[in-house]
């Protein structure tokens, strides 16, 4: 099905161009593309694994559908999954960001990728005369619906930049005259930073983690240029969509349900996402969250409006003598101290046994523990604030631009 979708694609785009590659200089239009994909060989095995960021990527991809292989991308360097016995009509597979713990396989059928694909189109309007500019990882949840599948689905060109740095996207975007930027909150940061976003730029779309009213903002401010939040889980593919087209007030908002998705909140408070795109099941076992065309996240939300609120991860709540807090609370109260640049809060076990946890916050930024700290107690009620305080130079985030609560938490515990 995906492939003689392409199929159809290629010969009714033959003559256009269908992908850059920025750093060698070369293109290839649709015709072209289709014409090497079908000249290539398939590795061995019922599952292909394309990696890497280049054009090699989205053949690989092309060859294993053609093959009828299952496909699972891979990150540089990442060591392939072990899913067991694979569910019928499973043709793709997607490893999980692992944000709170182990990442896990989720496998999908043809109609499941392609419903995501059709959701992300609709919802953000991406057009053919506005190529997509690949920064971001292809082989990511976020990279391979915003990209690949647009690209080999729906005909939107793709523009493959070998690195995020700002003169490199200033000069990518270039190439043509209006481009689609996907990217993550920390790209976004540096690039607004350095000056290098390109008014050839007509759609901004950021997602991985939450986008910080602040830089929203000031990007608006400077280039006149809306970034528009988008929020979703490599589950189920898009969730939400912030569509307007003037920066958003509150950071929580992550905009409205996404074409063809339908939200509610369950009992339990976390977010329930319906959708054609959700995923079959997790491998090598199945789970209950998710299943029959449904995923039960574990985002606590809020619906109102009809606009989607994320209140945190009920996983990551934080039990202070009984009390539960989300650390998204507190990281949205210290980033509006004009020099924080960034922070992420968890818990830790208490010397005091009554208290359960202590709160420690990571912060990077030019400021004082006693100045933050001053800041935090006129917006947080005493017990919020964090009792531990560790200033570092920067917050990396991975490939896929997320910050691992896990991982700081370890590093914090380690010294």
């Amino acid at each position: 099905m995906l492939y003689e979708r392409w199929r159809r694609i290629a010969r009714d785009k033959r003559d256009e161009i269908a992908l850059r590659d920025f750093a060698q200089g070369s293109r290839w239009t649709f015709g072209e593309l289709a014409q090497v994909a079908e000249s290539g060989s398939v590795a061995a095995g019922e599952i292909a694994f394309p990696s890497g960021t280049g054009p090699e990527f989205v053949l690989r991809v092309l060859r294993a559908w053609r093959a009828g292989k299952v496909t699972c991308p891979l990150e540089s360097g990442q060591a392939p999954p072990t899913p067991g016995k694979l569910p019928g009509a499973c043709v793709h597979l997607k490893i999980t960001s692992a944000t709170t713990g182990v990442p896990r396989v989720i496998a999908f059928t043809a109609e499941q990728l392609a419903a995501d694909a059709e959701n992300i189109v609709m919802t953000m309007g991406l057009r053919p005369d506005w190529p997509n500019l690949g920064i971001i990882s292809l082989s990511h949840s976020y990279g391979f619906s915003n990209l690949i599948t647009p690209l080999l689905l729906h005909g939107i060109p793709l523009i493959l930049a070998d690195a995020p740095l700002p003169e490199t996207v200033r000069r990518a975007a270039s190439l043509v005259e209006a481009v689609t930027l996907a990217a993550v909150p920390a790209m976004w940061r540096v690039w607004h930073e350095a000056g290098a976003i390109s008014p050839n730029v007509r759609l901004a779309i950021s997602a991985g983690a939450p986008l910080p009213v602040a830089l929203e903002q000031a990007v608006f401010e400077k280039s006149r240029l809306k970034i528009h939040n988008f929020y979703g889980a490599s589950e189920c593919g898009g969730i939400a969509y912030d569509s307007t087209e003037t920066p958003r007030s509150d950071t929580a908002c992550a905009g409205s349900p996404m074409c063809g998705v339908k939200l509610s909140v369950a009992d339990d408070g976390c977010l329930e996402v319906r959708s054609q795109a959700a995923g079959q099941t997790y491998l090598p076992s199945s789970e209950p969250n998710l299943a029959d065309g449904c995923f039960h996240t574990s985002d606590l939300a809020e619906i109102t409006g009809g606009l989607v609120y994320l209140r945190g991860r009920a996983t990551d709540q934080i039990n202070i003598a009984g009390r539960k807090v989300s650390p998204e609370t507190i990281e949205l109260a210290l980033l509006k101290h004009a020099r924080v640049r960034g922070c992420v809060v968890f818990g830790i076990p208490s010397v005091d046994a009554e208290r359960t946890e202590e709160i420690v916050a990571a912060v990077a930024g030019q400021v004082t523990e006693p100045e933050l700290r001053q800041f935090a107690q006129k917006t947080l009620p005493a017990w919020q604030v964090p009792r531990r305080w560790w200033f570092v130079e920067s917050l990396q985030t991975n490939a896929r631009g997320k910050v691992s609560r896990a991982e700081w938490r370890a590093r914090f515990l380690s010294q």
